[in-house]
Order: C-alpha cells, then sequence, then structure tokens
C-alpha cells in the first residue's frame, strides 16, 4: 500500500467514514457506521497519519459465510494497491475466523478489481432491490 499504514479493527469513527464516503464518491449516510460496526466480523482500513483513505467492512452470517461490503479508497489515493491490498487483508481474516465463503457484489465495472486483482471467481447469485435507485 504505497504511501498508506493499515490496520484491522482499527477504533474508527462515524465522521471518518463519512468523510471517506464522500471523498470516493459515494452518498455518506451519518450513524451508518455507528450501526453497522456491531454487526461487523471485522474491518481493514488504510491511513496516511490520522487521515483515513481506505476502507473495507467483513460481515458474516456468524458462521461460513462471510461479505465483503463498502470497501473504498479515497479518490486521490486509488490505483496504488491500497484497494487490492485491504481485500486481501479482509479475506485473510474472514478465513482465520472459520468462515468457508466469502461473498461480494459489484458494478460490472468493477469486474477485472475484483476477479482479475482480488481472485474472487463469477457465481450465480440472486438478488431482491426494495428501492429504486
Amino acid at each position: 500500500m504505497a504511501g498508506a499504514s493499515s490496520a484491522v479493527r482499527a477504533t474508527l469513527t462515524d465522521a471518518q467514514l463519512v468523510t471517506l464516503t464522500e471523498a470516493h464518491g459515494g452518498r455518506a449516510e451519518p450513524g451508518w457506521w455507528d450501526r453497522a460496526k456491531r454487526h461487523s466480523l471485522g474491518w481493514v482500513s488504510a491511513h496516511d497519519g490520522d487521515t483515513l483513505v481506505g476502507f473495507a467492512n467483513v460481515a458474516w452470517d456468524g458462521a461460513d459465510h462471510a461479505f465483503l461490503l463498502d470497501p473504498k479508497v479515497h479518490g486521490d489515493w486509488q490505483h496504488r494497491g491500497i484497494g487490492t491490498e485491504l481485500v486481501r487483508r479482509a479475506r485473510d481474516a474472514a478465513r482465520d475466523a472459520g468462515c468457508e465463503w466469502l461473498h461480494v457484489d459489484f458494478e460490472p465495472h468493477l469486474r477485472p478489481f475484483y476477479f482479475d486483482a482480488c481472485g474472487f471467481a463469477s457465481t450465480d447469485a440472486g438478488l431482491i432491490r426494495f428501492t429504486a435507485s
């Protein structure tokens, strides 16, 4: 991770996640991290000093299945290997916790990242969307 340090289960604030989400180009929802972290198997973060520049969350079913959620890298820090390293460390944490599977879903333009850079395989899956975008 060129220029950034990483941590597993670092103390992160909701405000840091809001700032990172907005810098990544996403829609931040204040209060999200305060609600989500208690359901998490773990998370991995990348930092430039005190600044959060990358994040990946791993939720789970309490047994065999883990779910990679919300991976993001600050726009100014992309294309430096940070996202790939965050996913690798999240994968390792899920495996080390005894999970058999790590699931991820993503937009089509991210296929090369998840399949080529991170080693995920294509699989059939189903999805029900409850809200319109």
